[in-house]
């Protein structure tokens, strides 16, 4: 693929991506977790909502299934939701993708200051100022790859309570934040 092609592919992906956090930045239930450290946070449900409805919108891209993962503040996962009709639909390397960018937009995000994970591409690129942050904070793997594969994308998903860690540096991770463009910590 030219690398005009690719960028536009890129672009296109990341704006799906985008209008699909701005949905889940809207999105308050959460079913799956009881906990306080997800409960404002969208749930598997909704997750899967907002995901399947910018999937399925005309924007450039490939059209292809996906994965979405949300962090609460302390980098623990909240929700893993995918569009296909079963885990083999999408990429399956992509669900851990997902993940490491729910957390790096999250780490690298303010009350002030919304970092998304293609903001952070040109500076960790060789030469950059951030040049070796996507090395800083492997994947937990045994978070990552532990647990029933047969949940993964399920409200039991094996990621979810969890810490994943990761740095993801390309397009598609962004933080949440509220309807009062108010950070979610929780």
């Amino acid at each position: 693929m030219k690398r005009s092609g690719f960028l536009k592919t890129l672009v296109a992906l990341t704006v799906v991506l985008f209008g699909c956090q701005i949905m889940l930045a809207y999105a308050g239930d959460n079913d799956n977790d009881s906990s306080s450290a997800c409960r404002q946070l969208p749930s598997h449900n909704a997750l899967r909502m907002a995901l399947s409805k910018a999937q399925s919108q005309q924007n450039g891209g490939f059209g292809l299934n996906m994965w979405a993962t949300v962090v609460n503040r302390d980098g623990v996962v909240c929700a893993v939701a995918f569009t296909g009709n079963n885990r083999g639909d999408q990429w399956p390397g992509s669900r851990v993708i997902s993940a490491q960018k729910a957390n790096t937009a999250n780490a690298f995000s303010l009350p002030g200051l919304a970092l998304s994970t293609a903001d952070l591409y040109s500076a960790t690129q060789p030469g950059g100022s951030l040049y070796g942050l996507q090395h800083s904070n492997p994947v937990d793997t045994g978070v990552a790859y532990g647990g029933n594969s047969a949940n993964n994308g399920q409200s039991n998903d094996p990621m979810i309570g969890f810490k994943i860690g990761g740095v993801n540096v390309f397009g598609g991770g962004l933080a949440l934040y509220n309807q009062s463009k108010q950070l979610m910590v929780r």
